[in-house]
């Protein structure tokens, strides 16, 4: 049998090689080199060789793991007599000392600057209440209290809480009045927590456009300050790059800048029981509005209204 004549097998070779770039100046003026030297197809758009080029070379610059796999070519791995390569794969990651992938997260430096300029009565500096580390807690708590309220839906379901030894890790911590609702009701709750980390992600304040918000931002500024004083938060790992300011975790003010009004929290107090209803006197008196679990996630009349067809990410 001749080697043309030969059945054809696939196989899949996996290589993984560590580095370590030692001269990022180099590997930058290398890439570019590549660059400069590479060929590019022009096809009908319009643009040039040159231009081509000015595109990729912005793409790759200042980014380590894009310099890299732009001199790394896989298929020099597999320079064998009778071996064509028909695909490949590679990628780039930073891991650290553990050789564990480095995450990723948000530059919630740039999302919230601060001014700091301590000028008095500047105004950016008196509207800077929600400063980078400020945010990066808020975001971190609101996505395990996400996490954890998907999961108590899958677990427990339409199941009343407090109704056996169940151990549920957040809609334990709601008003009595929400206990009895049925799992789609928690998962628009548990979806709440992750509306408002989308707006920490944009670069916004998370202020609650409805009640099943405000619940969710009163435990996470709970929570944010529960683990920032005991050091797991991540402040002084992940997040130490973070800059500082005088501004940082301020709870108290957060809780009074970021709520219109603390009306949420009566329902906590079982002697007001019936506070919810718009018709109960206690609620008329104090202009509560409707706070019934159907009502839960009736945007407020000064609120922009969320996207209807956002989806659930669990």
């Amino acid at each position: 049998m001749t080697g043309t004549d030969a059945i054809v097998r696939r196989l899949r070779v996996t290589a993984v090689v560590m580095v370590e770039v030692t001269d990022p100046a180099a590997l930058e003026r290398a890439a570019s080199l590549h660059i400069d030297e590479a060929d590019y197809c022009v096809d009908d758009s319009g643009a040039n060789l040159e231009e081509l080029r000015a595109e990729e070379r912005d793409r790759v610059h200042g980014d380590v793991e894009a310099e890299l796999l732009e001199l790394v070519d896989p298929y020099l791995m597999v320079d064998v007599e009778g071996v064509e390569v028909s695909g490949s794969e590679c990628e780039a990651v930073e891991i650290d000392e553990h050789d564990r992938p480095v995450p990723s997260w948000p530059d919630f430096a740039a999302l919230f600057p601060v001014c700091g300029c301590d000028i008095p009565d500047c105004d950016d500096c008196t509207s800077g209440h929600v400063t980078p580390r400020t945010a990066v807690v808020l975001w971190g708590m609101a996505g395990l209290l996400a996490d954890q309220a998907y999961d108590d839906v899958i677990e427990y379901g339409d199941d009343p809480v407090g109704s056996d030894d169940s151990m549920w890790s957040v809609f334990d911590e709601f008003p009595r009045i929400t206990w009895r609702q049925d799992a789609i009701w928690r998962r628009r709750a548990a979806r709440a927590f992750d509306d408002l980390a989308a707006d920490l992600l944009a670069g916004r304040w998370p202020q609650p456009t409805c009640p099943a918000e405000e619940m969710a931002l009163h435990l996470m500024l709970r929570y944010g300050e529960e683990l920032t004083d005991d050091g797991t938060s991540g402040l002084d790992s992940q997040f130490a790059h973070l800059p500082e300011f005088d501004k940082d975790l301020r709870w108290t003010l957060l809780a009074d800048v970021l709520f219109k009004d603390h009306d949420i929290l009566e329902l906590f107090d079982p002697g007001r029981d019936g506070i919810e209803d718009p018709d109960d006197e206690q609620n008329r008196g104090i202009g509560m509005g409707d706070y019934t679990p159907p009502a839960w996630f009736t945007t407020f009349d000064h609120m922009t209204p969320r996207d209807p067809r956002r989806p659930f990410r669990r």
